[in-house]
């Protein structure tokens, strides 16, 4: 059976960040993720999840300032010192909540930078990483997004992500691997994730073209999920949806798995 983890970033979100802990418990949710928590105090983050009694999974690295449009910062000329500083806020947060796993968002392409010296860019900054993270006990994900979402985006599909993983050469790095992103680049997912099991560390889950809950676009979740459980994931899937309408009422397909 599929491990759910909700994704409080998007999910709950009639609520307080802090307080959507509880709501996720309340919901039957054993497992979280989230984004982005370096607005509240790591200790604080630590102690309502612990008060909910669920347990951290995955969240992301700092990702740079996005009211001015960054979506990441790994794959940045001139900016590995922001990187090395904002790996070491990540494992405060990541050892707080005994998170044992770490999303590096590559970031969009700077518009004259040749893409091999991002790509250069990036395998340097996840090298540096991925020790880091070891050393801590987490492990280092990249993530592939769809250029409709994030136009610009350096890192659009499973096959990119795979060379980044074999050029970093590293046993800490793997893939995140977003259903929502796959099926709108390349769809094959079911084949895909099969081919990929090895190297794919983390799953999310939203469905096509809305982002929204799984029944609500193209994707035929329940085969789906019965076949990554087949092949033998043993993994987390995050649901990093937004919800159509109220969060408790939109979990109506996912009962059969909390």
């Amino acid at each position: 059976m599929p491990k759910l983890a909700a994704n409080t970033s998007l999910l709950f979100a009639e609520h307080d960040f802090l307080d959507r802990f509880g709501a996720a418990a309340n919901a039957g949710f054993r497992f979280v993720e989230y984004q982005f928590p370096y607005a509240w105090p790591a200790q604080e983050v630590a102690a309502r999840a612990k008060q909910a009694g669920v347990e951290v999974v995955l969240h992301n690295l700092p990702a740079g300032d996005s009211t001015k449009g960054d979506r990441g910062i790994a794959c940045l000329p001139g900016r590995e010192s922001e990187f090395r500083e904002g790996v070491e806020r990540a494992i405060e947060y990541a050892r707080a909540v005994r998170c044992p796993r770490m999303n590096c968002l590559a970031g969009v392409a700077r518009p004259g930078v040749a893409r091999e010296r991002l790509k250069e860019t990036f395998v340097a900054n996840l090298g540096y990483a991925a020790g880091k993270l070891k050393a801590a006990g987490v492990q280092l994900l990249i993530e592939p997004i769809n250029p409709r979402t994030v136009p610009g985006f350096f890192l659009n599909t499973s096959r990119q992500a795979e060379e980044i993983v074999d050029a970093v050469g590293s046993d800490n790095l793997a893939i995140q691997y977003d259903l929502f992103h796959m099926q709108i680049v390349e769809g094959d997912l079911a084949e895909t994730i099969e081919r990929l099991l090895p190297k794919i560390g983390h799953m999310q889950l939203a469905d096509v073209p809305g982002r929204h809950e799984p029944g609500t676009g193209e994707i035929n979740f329940a085969w789906l999920l019965g076949q990554i459980d087949r092949i033998g994931y043993a993994g987390w899937i995050g649901c990093e949806y937004n919800p159509l309408g109220d969060t408790l009422a939109g979990l109506k397909w996912a009962k059969p798995y909390l």
